[in-house]
């Protein structure tokens, strides 16, 4: 694998790392700001809305740019967001900071996966995405933890402070290490954008691609409070479970992209949401278990993320058969698609949690699931040629 790509896994070890650790902050920020708690979760809901505007909108307006130039611009918006965040004088600067780094988010993912394909030969696709969204799994499991800590000892605005520190090594890596002569796709007409919007196939791979998100987000949203009041680990013991699953997850994350360029992007993602659907089922009746929810929590990790590389890589294949010259656009709707499952999962999961109980949330995500896996075999169907049936000779 290029070393490029180790730039943009860097790159993508930043953006997940103040995607996510907003989440350990909430309490934080709510008391420092002096905002109701409602207040400050809103402001990972800001996040993923910049992601979801910037990955299909500004993808389609830098389509002429240069890749690294762009990628590079990027990673300045990134740094800068977070700086007006470290310096963010009241709530509204604070949403407005979010803002901005969700749109840099969403454009990065778009090309990153479109980047980290062009690098290697076709056969090793999915297994570049999976390295690149690796940094993604990885802030899971470190950047998170660390910059949550440092909110927590020091103040929010610090692990801003941090994040940004990231963004300008990943600046600095992406100016060294990616080529400039990156092929630079055609760039697509507003008729031609509009066509992956309107296009059936692409359309059921982001659905696939919300719904097998969603229902892993509807139970692993309320992971934490499951292992202490359901299965009885106390809070310091959760905290070595989530770095456990995240251990998992990246684990994954790589083993996905594996599976799916050896069999192909459907057939993996249909043994991916098989066994996903098994586990969210399992663990229904183990989360009671402590040992057996440890467990099972585990291995869930594996099957968790390593759907990513296979949905990416899918909807690129799909996008240069249907929409060749919307190939980026097409790659940043579905990162959109990622966080519509991942929104949608959150919202399903807490209505389940207030009016049925938390115990409830596996079987509700086990179930969004496996509508996505039967949507997969569907699209799978779809790609097969037809069978022309021959006259017979007279």
């Amino acid at each position: 694998m290029p070393l490029a790509l180790l730039a943009l896994t860097i790159s993508a070890f930043a953006i997940g790392t103040t995607e996510f650790v907003i989440v350990g902050l909430v309490p934080t920020i709510a008391e420092q700001l002096s905002v109701s708690l409602p207040s400050a979760g809103l402001l990972v809901s800001i996040y993923a809305l910049g992601v979801a505007i910037g990955a299909p909108v500004l993808t389609a307006l830098t389509g002429r740019m240069p890749r690294k130039q762009l990628l590079l611009a990027l990673m300045v918006v990134f740094t800068a967001g977070n700086l007006l965040a470290w310096q963010a004088p009241g709530y509204g600067t604070l949403v407005l900071a979010r803002l901005l780094t969700g749109l840099a988010h969403g454009v990065f993912f778009s090309i990153g996966s479109t980047i980290a394909t062009s690098l290697v030969p076709k056969e090793k696709a999915a297994s570049a995405i999976a390295i690149m969204f690796g940094g993604l799994t990885v802030a899971l499991v470190t950047g998170v933890p660390l910059g949550t800590v440092i909110g927590q000892h020091f103040g929010w605005r610090e692990t801003f402070l941090a994040v940004s520190l990231l963004g300008v090594i990943a600046l600095i890596s992406s100016f060294i290490l990616v080529p400039k002569n990156i092929p630079q796709r055609a760039t697509a007409t507003l008729r031609e954008q509009l066509q992956v919007l309107t296009h059936p196939r692409l359309l059921i791979i982001y659905a696939i691609t919300a719904l097998g998100y969603g229902g892993v987000f509807t139970a692993f949203t309320f992971l934490a409070p499951m292992m202490q009041n359901l299965a009885g680990f106390s809070p310091n013991a959760v905290s070595w479970i989530l770095l456990g699953y995240g251990v998992s997850v990246a684990i994954g994350n790589i083993w996905g992209g594996k599976l799916a360029d050896k069999h192909g992007a459907v057939p993996a993602l249909k043994i991916i949401f098989a066994a996903l659907m098994i586990l969210l089922l399992v663990i229904q009746f183990t989360a009671s278990m402590q040992y057996a929810a440890l467990a099972t929590v585990l291995v869930m990790g594996i099957f968790a993320f390593g759907n990513v590389p296979g949905l990416q890589v899918y909807v690129v294949q799909k996008a240069e058969l249907y929409t060749p010259t919307a190939v980026d656009v097409a790659s940043g709707l579905n990162i959109a698609a990622f966080n519509v499952g991942i929104a949608l999962g959150s919202i399903i999961g807490g209505q389940t949690v207030e009016h049925y109980g938390l115990a409830q949330t596996p079987w509700i995500g086990a179930v969004i699931v496996f509508a996505a896996f039967l949507l997969i075999g569907l699209s799978g169907r779809l790609d097969k040629p037809a069978k022309v049936a021959l006259a017979p000779r007279t």
